[in-house]
């Protein structure tokens, strides 16, 4: 009995792509599959039919023999692939969906999960003039390595690990639940694929060793709180020998005594006397760089902003420096004398004296309140 072109088992085009063969055998196999069809003898010779179409067109070189040479180019008889009549499981045959669900391998038998080791995240204080300015720190880390006795094999040296016999080396063995096959962590290796008879005494099998390791950590200039610097490979070590994760180093700066910072502005208060805000004057004020001078105008009010430019931060993304923002604080005079106690009364019977000429959001603060409650 000739058979069908595999092409038209599959129901799809002879230029079709990978993922449209793919896609088409996912979708017969699910209806025709025996655990689905008890008894239906025609289901499961369809269910034949199209896993054996697939089995060809899915591997590029048979997919060119065939392509050549049709149903000759595989005839059992002289010595050409044979096919595996006995019906895949559904674990086989959507072995990659459920490989991301459950770790499980596809169709090739069980590729086990990466062995990459862990991330790691290492907090790192910087004074506020270190991250502005940028600089190279020490830190001490401590994290699994490589055992360099075994170089992570976990046998003891001389020897090596075996095939785990339970699960032939894939990691998982496959457990049957109604119709569905689902693979799971072999029980005997632990998803290693392997078994050691003779562990290391180091790292008593495990392959790492827990143990600090000093890096330098070159700081950018303008790093901010929440900013992260990662080292790659300097994670923890991969189990089985697999690469090692990352190391992440994350910038927090601590609270600075004069100033705030806010993106590429710094922020300070100067505090000032009554005679200087009122008289005005020329103050010296601290920035990053040093000192500079802020001339201060007659009547300056409490709260004012100057604005000192390109003395804030340049920011590690790029970009010029900010500001550097100065809030004027009044400050009122304590701990006074009498003499100054009188001068300063002798004022303030001379500014009561002025209709409000000398303090124009006092008089009309009042105003406000008395029209608030209908005085007059």
């Amino acid at each position: 009995m000739s058979k069908r072109d595999y092409y038209e088992v599959l129901g799809v085009a002879k230029a079709a792509s990978a993922d449209e063969i793919k896609k088409a055998y996912r979708k017969l196999a699910m209806k025709y599959h025996p655990d689905r069809n008890p008894e239906d003898k025609t289901a499961e010779e369809k269910f034949k039919e199209v896993n054996e179409a697939y089995e060809v067109l899915s591997d590029e070189d048979k997919r060119a023999a065939y392509d050549r040479h049709g149903h000759a180019g595989f005839d059992p008889g002289m010595g050409g692939a044979g096919f595996g009549h006995g019906g895949a499981s559904f674990s086989d045959i959507f072995g990659d969906v459920f490989g991301d669900i459950f770790g499980g391998g596809g169709r090739g038998g069980g590729a086990r999960r990466s062995n990459r080791g862990s991330d790691l995240r290492y907090t790192l204080e910087l004074d506020l003039e270190e991250a502005v300015r940028g600089t190279t720190v020490q830190i001490r880390v401590p994290k699994l390595s490589t055992c360099e006795i075994c170089e992570g094999s976990g046998a003891k040296k001389g020897t090596s690990a075996e095939t785990c016999r339970t699960c032939g080396g894939a990691g998982q063995v496959r457990v049957q639940q109604g119709f569905f096959t689902m693979a799971q962590t072999c029980p005997t290796c632990r998803g290693r694929g392997k078994t050691i008879k003779d562990p290391c005494n180091a790292c008593h099998g495990q392959g790492r060793v827990e143990k600090a390791k000093t890096l330098e950590v070159k700081i950018p200039a303008g790093v901010d709180t929440g900013d992260r610097i990662r080292l790659s490979g300097e994670g923890e070590a991969g189990a089985n020998g697999g690469p090692a994760g990352d190391l992440y180093v994350q910038v927090a700066v601590r609270q600075h005594k004069i100033f705030e910072r806010d993106g590429a502005d710094l922020y300070c208060e100067v505090p000032i006397s009554f005679a200087d805000a009122a008289l005005g004057g020329e103050l010296e004020v601290p920035t990053l760089d040093g000192r500079v001078k802020l001339k201060i105008p007659e009547g300056t009010q409490t709260g004012k902003l100057f604005r000192l430019r390109g003395k804030g931060v340049a920011p590690v993304r790029g970009g010029g420096p900010g500001d550097l923002l100065c809030r004027v604080v009044v400050e009122t005079p304590v701990n006074l004398s009498k003499r100054q106690k009188e001068l300063l009364r002798e004022f303030q019977q001379d500014m009561d004296g002025e209709d409000g000429k000398h303090s124009p959001r006092k008089s009309s603060w009042f105003e406000s309140v008395m029209g608030l409650f209908g005085d007059k």
